[in-house]
């Protein structure tokens, strides 16, 4: 039987829309010493994590309302949640799935069927990580306002998909929304349009790269999500007033000066 370093009872939050699954979870948990709650579907489970405050969250991807990622998402975009440790424990095993649960703030990927050992180890070990964790700050337990989490969370997806942007759509489905409705809370919360802000972002990570490395004009182009180097510099001049190569060469120790 795997314990915690302490004597303390540890509160555990499944999410999962099977109800075999989580009495498989809720069963294996039993025999350890955690007190279990459960949700249904990424909404439920999100709500429930703001009103208990769990020491750690089994979540999986696939369900209906909300699925797994977007609650992640959201989790991670709130200053009360975002230091919860979560473990996507799902039926889905491709690299892809794997590399985005963890991306987007999962501590660990458990593919369905598991070991229960194995889970309970992974478990035992992160919720000891956890104990070793700087302590959240202050305000962290102050509400929250959810309008302002549904467009942080935005932000951090645009922010990590700046290359290959999902469509605006996509973008809103992923934190829990729909188009016109992330449209609003962006002018509200920001005074600026998702597009000024994918603008303004994509600008700043290429400013970023052109001082911090020596990266080719045309990669960064890319890399940041413009079509072309031209389509780069035109923003990057509207924006700084000078063009990238310009920018780059007025830098002192620029690692690029020819």
């Amino acid at each position: 039987m795997y314990l915690t370093s302490d004597a303390t009872v540890r509160n555990i939050l499944i999410v999962d829309d099977s109800a075999f699954e989580q009495r498989m979870l809720v069963d294996l948990l039993s025999e350890l010493p955690y007190r279990v709650s459960v949700a249904f579907n990424g909404e439920q489970g999100y709500q429930l994590a703001l009103s208990q405050r769990p020491d750690l969250i089994l979540l999986d991807v696939r369900m209906p309302s909300m699925d797994g990622y977007t609650c992640c998402r959201l989790l991670k975009a709130n200053p009360a949640t975002q230091d919860i440790p979560i473990i996507f424990v799902s039926g889905i095993d491709s690299v892809e799935d794997r590399i985005t649960g963890l991306s987007i703030g999962g501590v660990d990927f458990v593919s369905k069927p598991f070991t229960p050992g194995e889970l309970a180890a992974r478990i035992h070990v992160h919720l000891n990580l956890m104990r070793r964790a700087p302590p959240p700050p202050p305000d962290a337990s102050q509400p929250v306002d959810p309008d302002a989490v549904t467009v942080r969370a935005a932000m951090h997806l645009i922010a990590d998909n700046l290359g290959a942007l999902p469509s605006l759509n996509e973008i809103a489905r992923s934190v829990g929304t729909y188009r016109e409705k992330l449209s609003q809370l962006f002018r509200a919360q920001t005074g600026k349009t998702v597009f000024a802000f994918i603008r303004e972002e994509r600008i700043a990570r290429g400013l970023q790269l052109l001082r911090d490395t020596d990266m080719d004009i045309q990669d960064i182009a890319l890399l940041v999500g413009f079509k072309s180097a031209g389509n780069f510099a035109t923003a990057f001049r509207e924006k700084m007033g000078v063009t990238p190569s310009a920018y780059r060469h007025s830098i002192p120790d620029s690692p690029v000066q020819t």
